[in-house]
């Protein structure tokens, strides 16, 4: 049965034509099948939320994401229409309040304990994200962890720890989604590495070499995968104020160095960071590959 014909206004031309722009011509041939189309969408107001939810139905996974940058990064790609699956380790409290900030977004949202840095728990939550989403289409690694010492001061418990949560759980976790984004032909995986990969920062002797082999690791899967439709990349942020930032030492001093030498003039907050994450997920960064984008206010320029 024909839809009523009540006509299409300008907007919902316009509108129409954003998401298919070879719509025009057609449009001059046979104007009553996109009459159809437009009132089988739901008018111009569903045609705007369809522009605005560009992850609508995908499910996105970001390690870490009880709060700070992951947390943010959750709730931006919850807004881009994404279900989503926190992951946390031990503050259980702050996971389910992150989980109810994301489902009154309108969005499916589970939480999940799991220590990355436990292959045995990777394999559960990749498990338990399957069995409720049926596939992972966005990956972001952003647990990470390290003690503050200067690298010949650390004992190899901590450098292996250091690696194992922030380079080999980014390996782990990607084998784990590969064969439902192979599967699809698409998917986004990410993670967050530090100017600390490149630059040295004092007592950062267990987190910035991490960081360094985390990016090499991106270059070598992005050139693997990307054939396959599936993007890798990296973003790597200045000083972001988290909770996890008031552990270094001499926090207030390294700050307001760091503050300083910032030509943006202020320290980072971790929406900073997640706008990048999320623009790194869309359509509009497909042509990125393998890349470490750096979003540091200037920092890195001095």
């Amino acid at each position: 049965m024909r839809p009523p014909q009540t006509g299409i206004d300008s907007v919902g031309r316009t509108l129409w034509q954003e998401i298919f722009p070879c719509s025009s011509r057609l449009w001059k041939t046979n104007p009553n099948y996109f009459e159809e189309i437009y009132l089988l969408f739901g008018g111009e107001m569903n045609i705007l939320r369809l522009m605005s939810k560009p992850h609508q139905g995908k499910t996105a996974l970001i390690t870490g994401s009880s709060r700070g940058i992951g947390k943010a990064t959750a709730l931006r790609l919850a807004e881009m229409g994404a279900n989503i699956v926190i992951n946390y380790v031990r503050d259980e409290g702050a996971a389910h309040q992150t989980l109810k900030t994301i489902e009154a977004l309108g969005v499916q949202a589970i939480a999940v304990q799991a220590n990355v840095g436990d292959p045995k728990d990777i394999d559960a939550l990749i498990q338990t994200v399957n069995q409720k989403f049926a596939g992972i289409d966005i990956l972001i690694h952003n647990a990470a962890l390290g003690a503050f010492k200067p690298v010949h001061k650390l004992r190899m418990n901590q450098w292996d720890l250091s690696f194992e949560i922030n380079t080999k759980a980014f390996l782990l976790l990607t084998q784990g989604v590969l064969p439902f984004m192979e599967k699809k032909g698409s998917g986004h995986i990410l993670t967050v590495s530090s100017l600390g990969s490149h630059h040295y920062i004092p007592n950062y002797g267990a987190i910035g070499p991490s960081k360094a082999a985390l990016e090499s690791l991106v270059r070598y899967l992005a050139v693997e995968l990307a054939p396959k439709g599936i993007h890798v990349n990296c973003v790597s942020g200045g000083l972001v104020d988290t909770d996890a930032l008031k552990s270094f030492p001499d926090y207030e001093k390294f700050k307001e160095t760091v503050l300083k030498q910032t030509p943006a003039g202020r320290i980072a907050a971790p929406d900073d960071i997640a706008k990048v994450i999320a623009f790194l997920t869309s359509n509009e960064a497909d042509w990125i590959c393998g890349q470490t984008l750096i979003a540091d206010g200037g920092l890195s320029l001095i």
